[in-house]
């Protein structure tokens, strides 16, 4: 299987950025499970 259009990983990173910056509720979970880990570090 050939794949067509092959992107370098920087470029899908950067596509993958984009639109996590326009999908609010991805933005809020992402946060959310950030804060979870920082509340688990400060516990220990």
């Amino acid at each position: 299987m050939r794949r067509k259009n092959t992107k370098s990983f920087q470029e899908l990173v950067k596509m993958n950025k984009q639109e996590l910056l326009n999908d609010r509720k991805a933005i809020e979970s992402i946060e959310k499970r950030i804060e979870k880990r920082h509340e688990i570090k400060k516990l220990a």
